[in-house]
């Protein structure tokens, strides 16, 4: 006999009724995701207006602009002479920032314009921020053009309305896509940073999707209370703090925070093809995600305007979420007690479904501990399924995951999530009992929540309240009820914050992170589907062990699961609107003159075939390789080497000048020994030093990186623990492959892929010292 948890006369419409409300829900919530903001026209003054910031696009992100280059400047010269027209007293800060990452350290010249208005009667400063630079490959209009824009047109309107209580600073940051280094500059060595103050930091990760609040600084209770009241359409929640304190990823906010501001950190991130590469472009651009951008920041610089900015640090963080249109915040004081409450909702259900002898304790705990299986496979699954698309599709391997068109490749996650789960419940089900299985089930979410409540107490909403939900809807379907409609609304009920939060979940995941990292949107999709069993159930006989109905739903479900991979191979091809990258780079060595391409791609397209032939990588200078590489013949240039000169050595430590008689605009030195100390001086910029730990992978352990190099070039200081004999390759790099002899350009399906080393000459020379 099976024992089914939850049964019905009519468990058939029941189930159909169920899942039917689930999928509305589910529908709801993905589609409150979205982004509808209604656009305001340009004629309207007195709001923010993305067609009125779009204007500003049109005048500095129509071609690339890092660090250093002409089209930054030109950038820094229009933002700085916009903030004057306003009223704003405008400051360029000339600095040279650095960044200390594994066994490298990075440092460049930055221009950091920094626009000043004084507060009436100030409790201190509102700092708006957003980088002006972009990645070298492509325009940057949504990263991070989009948000320079929105602060032209927010000051505007504050200017307009007659200035604020506190004191405004906008800060148009530099050198921000190489390391943070404008920030870095700002928050060391700037008098306004030493005060501190609430920062609003904007970003983008793509180039359309609602304006997402995804980080704050600790103890952020209060800021979350003013940001839930004063913006009309507030998105995000807690548990994207807890995932990106996690993450290795950084903006410019990680340096206001180290520094002691509190304030929050803003972004959208949907079409994330698009990211650091050629279209990231004014056509691509979503003018809805810079409407939302530029609303949310004029009504938070309006309220912290008026605000009293001492009273908003707090001791503790805030729990947030949105139900539909209401942003729902309480203290994480609560966090454990709901952890315990779920916990208990489960064990409860457990000793009710014993004393009804619908399934022992020892079945629920082999089906608890057996559930880690399909959340396992769905790990798996996802992750092979990315490897089996860039073995199909080798041009998939420079995208990183997120491809163009990827929805059928999402819906081929979600296939792979329900037939893992769907093999694991029809073998146990005779064996363990559907009861046995559900509740089982149900420990997953239950003990997730409590892990997040210790190491992540803003993630804990996620698993605690869906199973406090489906706990108590489960045992109230058990309660001795007459009406017949009883089960279908319990169930309903119970199930759907599961649906609110679970599939939503999965979607930002995905859109977020990509196929490259397709088993964590995998193992969301698992866990919704273990929390769905009681009402999968009852589609199932309860006399029957094996179900041919069931098998061959499953087997469509696979079925479906190939079909859909093969219709993302069909749908996502290249074009002209949707290319495929291409990583080349044109390499002299100055001590040899034997001259190569390189390419770190994995299979060559058919254009960058045309430069490289084989994986022989020894005729190009010591140290250069990093990771695998595609190499061919080059001809060589006529131009003359990077030039190294000791001027001190003290033991390990040296002191060089390094400059490029070709007027590079940047340099690297590749060092054969670790490092663990690096300090750069130029004219008229205080000397900056760092502190290196670890080693670079796949080449020589320590490298020094110095960007926007002066005519007059750098002394640099660098120390290698205990070695007194070191080799160094210096690399100077200019972004103009397309003067390389023999170079012609890509086809218009093509453009360059988003590695830093691509797209550039580089000329090495090797110095022992």
């Amino acid at each position: 006999m099976i024992r089914k948890l939850v049964d019905t006369p009519h468990r058939v419409a029941v189930g159909v009724t169920v899942l039917l409300i689930l999928a509305g829900v589910v529908t709801l919530a993905v589609r409150a995701e979205g982004n509808d903001r209604q656009l305001v026209p340009r004629s309207t003054t007195e709001q923010f207006s993305a067609e009125r910031a779009v204007t500003h696009l049109d005048r500095f992100a129509t071609e690339p602009r890092p660090l250093g280059s002409p089209a930054s400047d030109r950038a820094e010269d229009y933002i700085a002479e916009q903030m004057r027209s306003t009223g704003f007293s405008v400051e360029i800060q000339h600095a040279v920032g650095a960044r200390e990452s594994t066994g490298l350290a990075t440092f460049g010249r930055v221009d950091n314009v920094i626009a000043t208005l004084p507060g009436r009667d100030a409790t201190g400063t509102v700092v708006l921020a957003a980088h002006y630079d972009s990645a070298a490959m492509g325009p940057g209009v949504s990263d991070d053009g989009a948000a320079v824009a929105a602060m032209l047109e927010v000051a505007r309107l504050i200017s307009r309305d007659g200035g604020l209580r506190n004191n405004l600073v906008l800060l148009f940051t530099d050198g921000e896509e190489d390391g943070l280094l404008g920030a870095e500059a700002f928050v060391r060595e700037h008098p306004s940073a030493r005060a501190g103050g609430v920062v609003l930091n904007w970003e983008a990760r793509g180039v359309s999707g609602p304006s997402l609040m995804f980080e704050t600084s600790n103890g952020n209770a209060k800021l979350i209370s003013l940001f839930a009241d004063a913006v009309p359409d507030p998105r995000g929640d807690s548990s994207m703090v807890e995932i990106y304190r996690k993450l290795p990823n950084d903006s410019d906010f990680s340096e206001f925070s180290a520094a002691g501001f509190i304030g929050l950190n803003f972004a959208y991130i949907e079409q994330p093809s698009y990211y650091h590469a050629a279209g990231d472009s004014l056509p691509n651009l979503d003018r809805r995600s810079l409407q939302h951008h530029g609303e949310n920041m004029l009504s938070l610089t309006r309220t912290l305007g008026a605000a009293d900015l001492p009273t908003l640090r707090s001791d503790q963080d805030a729990i947030y979420f949105r139900l539909g249109p209401v942003m729902i915040t309480y203290s994480n004081a609560l966090v454990w007690p709901l952890s315990a409450l779920a916990v208990g909702l489960v064990a409860a259900l457990a000793v009710f479904a014993r004393r009804r002898r619908l399934a022992s304790v020892p079945r629920m705990t082999l089906a608890a501990l057996s559930a880690a299986l399909p959340l396992a496979a769905s790990i798996v699954l996802g992750q092979a399924l990315w490897s089996l698309l860039v073995a199909l599709r080798p041009d998939y391997q420079l995208m990183g995951g997120l491809l163009h068109r990827p929805q059928f490749y999402l819906a081929a996650l979600v296939g792979l999530a329900a037939t893992g789960l769907g093999v694991w419940y029809l073998l146990l089900r005779g064996r363990l009992g559907p009861a046995a299985l559900a509740i089982g089930a149900l420990a997953w979410p239950a003990t997730l929540g409590v892990v997040c409540a210790v190491i992540a107490p803003g993630a804990s909403f996620l698993f605690v309240l869906p199973t406090v939900f489906a706990a108590a809807g489960a045992l109230a379907a058990l309660l001795p009820v007459r009406w017949s409609g009883w089960p279908a609304v319990t169930l309903a009920l119970g199930l759907s914050v599961s649906a609110l939060f679970l599939p939503a979940l999965a979607l930002g995941l995905f859109n977020s992170t990509g196929l490259a990292f397709g088993g964590a949107p995998a193992v969301c999709s698992t866990l919704f589907g273990l929390m769905l069993l009681p009402a999968v159930e009852l589609f199932l006989p309860a006399h029957a062990v094996r179900n041919r109905v069931a098998l061959a739903a499953l087997s469509i479900v696979a079925a479906l699961t190939i079909v859909s991979v093969g219709a993302g191979l069909v749908t996502d091809t290249f074009d002209a609107e949707h290319p495929r990258r291409s990583h080349l780079a044109y390499v002299l060595d100055a001590d040899t003159r034997l001259a190569h391409w390189v390419s770190g791609e994995q299979q060559p397209t058919a254009w960058t075939r045309e430069y490289v032939t084989d994986h022989d990588l020894s005729g190009l200078p010591p140290g250069y390789a990093r990771g695998p590489l595609w190499a061919g013949r080059a001809e060589p240039i006529t131009v003359e080497g990077p030039q190294l000169e000791v001027l001190h050595r003290d033991q390990d430590t040296v002191t060089m000048h390094v400059d490029s008689p070709r007027s590079a605009t940047s340099l690297t030195l590749r060092i054969d020994h670790p490092i663990d100390l690096a300090s750069v001086s130029i004219p008229g910029a205080t000397p900056v030093t760092v502190a290196v730990t670890g080693v670079r992978a796949d080449t020589w352990p320590g490298e020094i990186r110095f960007l926007d190099l002066p005519p007059e070039g750098v002394d640099i200081t660098v120390r290698t623990p205990g070695a007194h004999r070191v080799r160094v390759t210096v690399i100077d790099v200019t972004r103009d492959i397309t003067d390389a002899p023999g170079f012609h350009p890509r086809p218009e399906h093509t453009v360059a892929s988003t590695r830093v080393d691509g797209d550039l000459i580089a000329v090495a020379r090797t110095y022992e010292l």
